[in-house]
C-alpha cells in the first residue's frame, strides 16, 4: 500500500480504461534493472516505466540501446541522465507541496513543550528531501516554535530500521512523526501508535493502520502512469523533457485527516 502499489493501480487503470496490454517485472535486485528493461523493449512494449529513483541509470542505458523505444523514470529528472536521452520522460512530483500541507497539520497537533516533530527518511534522495523540506517548513509555518527532527534508515523494507529511528525521536519529545521511507516507514508508524504519538504515512492514504494516523502526504503516482500511458495511445507523448505533477495536477495532496482533528484546523489547511 505505498509507492510500487500505486505505479501498479495506474498501470492496471489503463488496462480496464484504455485496453492496453500490460506487463509487470520485478527486480530483486537493483543487478535486474537493466536486464528487464532491455527485455521488454526486445518484446515490444511500446512503453517501459521505471518506478523509482534508483532505476534512473538502467533506464538510461537501456534507452541508449533502443532509441525507437519510449521510457519513462519515476522520480528521476531526465536532463541529469547520462546522455539526457530524447525517448525518456522524466516523471516528478512536487513532494514539497504535499509534505507542507502535512507539516502544517502537525505543527498545528503537535503535543508537548517544547514542540517537536519528527521525520524518518529511506534514502537521501531528491524526493524524499522534497517530502522532507516541505514538512519541516509547515510545521513552522503553523508553530513557529516547533523543533524538527530528522534520520534515515537507509533502507526501504526492513521496518526494525525505521522504527528504532522514530523511538529514538519520540523519546526525544517528537509527537508527530512523518514517515517517507516506503515499506520500512510502517515501522515508523508502528513505534508513533505505540507511544501515544501522530503517526503521518506517504504516497498512498494510510490511515487504515489505525487511529492513530494524522494524515498522508500523497504522491499520485497511480494518475501521472495513467496519463503517461494515456499519451501513448492518443499520440502525445513526448521525450526528451519532464512531465511535474503536483496539487494544480492532482498529483499530491493529503489523504484522509484524522476525525480528531478541529474544523479550524482543517478551515487553515484548505
Amino acid at each position: 500500500r505505498g509507492f510500487n502499489q500505486l505505479a501498479y493501480e495506474g498501470l492496471k487503470r489503463a488496462e480496464k480504461d484504455l485496453g492496453v496490454e500490460i506487463r509487470v517485472a520485478q527486480s530483486r535486485t537493483a543487478a535486474d534493472y537493466v536486464p528487464n528493461h532491455t527485455s521488454l523493449a526486445r518484446q515490444g512494449y511500446d512503453l517501459m516505466i521505471g518506478v523509482g529513483f534508483a532505476q534512473g541509470e538502467a533506464v538510461a542505458t537501456a534507452a541508449k540501446s533502443f532509441p525507437e523505444s519510449r521510457y519513462a523514470i519515476i522520480d528521476v529528472d531526465q536532463t541529469t541522465l547520462a546522455g539526457k536521452p530524447a525517448n525518456v520522460l522524466g516523471v516528478l512530483f512536487r513532494e514539497e507541496q504535499a509534505g507542507y500541507l502535512a507539516g502544517v497539520l502537525a505543527g498545528l497537533s503537535v503535543k508537548g513543550s517544547p514542540p517537536v516533530v519528527s521525520s524518518v527518511g529511506g534514502y537521501k534522495e531528491p524526493p524524499v528531501d522534497r517530502f522532507i523540506a516541505g514538512y519541516q517548513a509547515g510545521a513552522k509555518f503553523s508553530n513557529p516554535d516547533v523543533k524538527t527532527l530528522n534520520g534515515y534508515s537507509s533502507d526501504w523494507d526492513d521496518q526494525a530500521k525505521c522504527k528504532e529511528l522514530a523511538l529514538d525521536q519520540i523519546a526525544r519529545g517528537s509527537s508527530v512523526v512523518f514517515q517517507v521511507a516506503g515499506g520500512c516507514g510502517l515501522g515508523a508508524l508502528d513505534a508513533a501508535g505505540e507511544r501515544n504519538a501522530w503517526g503521518i504515512g506517504v504516497d498512498a492514504d494510510q490511515s487504515f493502520l489505525g487511529n492513530f494516523v494524522l494524515t498522508s502526504a500523497m504522491k499520485r503516482v497511480d494518475e501521472a502512469v495513467f496519463r503517461i500511458i494515456r499519451s501513448v495511445t492518443d499520440g502525445t507523448w513526448k521525450g526528451g523533457l519532464n512531465a511535474t505533477f503536483g496539487l494544480a495536477e492532482q498529483g499530491v495532496g493529503l489523504g484522509k485527516i484524522n476525525p480528531d482533528v478541529q474544523q479550524e484546523h482543517r478551515s487553515m489547511l484548505e
